[in-house]
């Protein structure tokens, strides 16, 4: 699998797997994802990552072709067969501009519904950034306490957003409960004791992080994400998102990471202007695709 995906970035430029499959597939990682292969005779010219963790958003594939096979009909099986076990609720991420999967999902009534610019910047490299205006209060989450405001505020600032808008209790209550979750890197930002944004923290592959059993930790390096972020539009324009990145990237950097990813919609423009101010960089791009039913 990783010589297949290492052939197809060589030739398209761009890794055709999410780097955090990516890692597992290569550190060991993820028990609860499913993998589709197909071989010929001689080697492996197919492979399809399956996650059915996500029980809001429903369940993702990704895939990756053997160049010299993609005038064959593999593509086809592998999404056919993850379509099966899936079911009508399946997504399929794209990384890059990979035309065959382009025709592909829309062969099978997938209709692109996100563009994602991935984003990343050294934590190594911060010296110094922006004092925080002293005005903006920032805290922990708070869990329990701080649910259903969170969630209000979440569901105005993400109303037409396909997969982040309509967050019920379990909705939250999912994300908290994944082993990743640590309410010290989820920010709040509060004004006369009313939450007006947050912002949520990851690290992939945390140093202290396994996955039960009598399993090492994970090998590679841990890397910080910016996972989510809003801001309540009475608050748009006041610096709010500023304040939150920065307290993010400075906790991210004091948990002795090297770097830290992001992803943002390509339409929101804004948010890449103050994340290309505070050193972001693009790497990629990410197209989302999800099913529609006939």
């Amino acid at each position: 699998m990783l010589e297949l995906i290492a052939q197809t970035t060589a030739i398209d430029g761009t890794p055709p797997i999410a780097e955090h499959i990516l890692l597992h597939l290569r550190h060991g990682g993820d028990k609860s994802d499913s993998h589709l292969l197909i071989e010929n005779s001689t080697q492996l010219i197919g492979y399809a990552h399956i996650d059915q963790t996500d029980l809001v958003a429903g369940p993702s594939v990704e895939l990756v072709v053997a160049p010299d096979h993609r005038a064959s009909d593999v593509g086809e099986k592998l999404l056919s067969e993850a379509i099966k076990i899936c079911g009508k609720k399946i997504r399929l991420w794209v990384h890059g501009q990979q035309a065959a999967t382009h025709t592909l999902a829309t062969s099978h009534n997938f209709e692109k519904i996100r563009t994602v610019l991935q984003m990343s910047r050294s934590l190594a490299e911060i010296q110094q950034l922006p004092v925080i205006d002293p005005k903006i209060s920032i805290r922990s989450f708070l869990p329990a306490i701080d649910n259903q405001p969170w969630l209000e505020l979440n569901n105005l600032v993400f109303k037409d957003h396909p997969e982040q808008g309509g967050w019920g209790l379990s909705d939250l209550n999912h994300r908290v409960n994944e082993e990743w979750f640590d309410e010290k890197g989820f920010f709040i930002a509060e004004r006369d004791n009313q939450m007006i944004g947050f912002t949520w923290t990851k690290i992939h592959g945390a140093h202290s992080h396994d996955h039960g059993g009598n399993e090492s930790a994970h090998a590679h390096p841990a890397i910080g994400e910016i996972y989510i972020t809003a801001i309540s539009p009475s608050f748009a324009g006041a610096g709010i998102g500023k304040a939150l990145t920065i307290t993010a990237l400075n906790y991210l950097k004091y948990q002795g990471l090297a770097d830290v990813i992001l992803y943002v919609d390509a339409e929101n423009q804004s948010a890449i202007n103050l994340y290309q101010s505070l050193g972001f960089k693009e790497f990629g791009k990410d197209l989302l695709f999800k099913l529609q039913l006939a």
